[in-house]
């Protein structure tokens, strides 16, 4: 009995370890697994779907108009366009009415490309109930940073650049 219970002991460490990856904080979402795929309209205005982004890095950011957090993030996803270009797929999610966050970004001169979610079929599929979100996927399509709650520059940027 005692030898059982000292190989019991030993290979519990290991087997807790294997079994303890960090949490993303969000239920549907784990680090190095693809996140779940969407379609969305790209710039050509022709329908396109998230895992066909394979290749560079894609940043997802979920907000709202009424999330004071998720405006004062804007700065830095402008700063992402200018940077990266086209080396860096950006999608920003809302779940708001159709037309409020275009109306918002139009008014604010934000030009951030967006996706309207107002059945919130793509914010439940992430497991998002707060705001703002930023999830960025690798360039090998699995995700490799999870922000639950704003982000500065210096932080996106960290998270993009080892995202190659």
């Amino acid at each position: 009995m005692f030898i059982a219970l000292a190989m019991l002991l030993a290979t519990a460490p290991a087997q807790a370890r294997r079994s303890a990856e960090p949490s993303t904080g969000l239920s549907a979402i784990h680090f190095n697994q693809p996140p779940p795929d969407f379609t969305f309209v790209a710039e050509n205005g022709e329908p396109q779907r998230l895992s066909a982004l394979l290749g560079k890095p894609v940043v997802i950011n979920f907000w709202t108009t009424w999330c004071h957090a998720c405006i004062d993030e804007m700065p830095a996803f402008e700063q992402l366009q200018r940077r990266y270009g086209d080396r860096v797929a950006f999608i920003t999610l809302s779940n708001e009415p159709s037309g409020t966050a275009r109306s918002y970004l139009a008014h604010h001169n934000l030009r951030l490309p967006l996706l309207e979610d107002p059945n919130h079929a793509i914010f439940s599929a992430y497991s998002i109930a707060i705001y703002p979100v930023t999830i960025v996927v690798n360039a090998r399509g699995r995700v490799s940073y999870v922000s639950v709650g704003g982000l500065d520059w210096s932080e996106l940027r960290a998270a993009v650049d080892t995202a190659f």
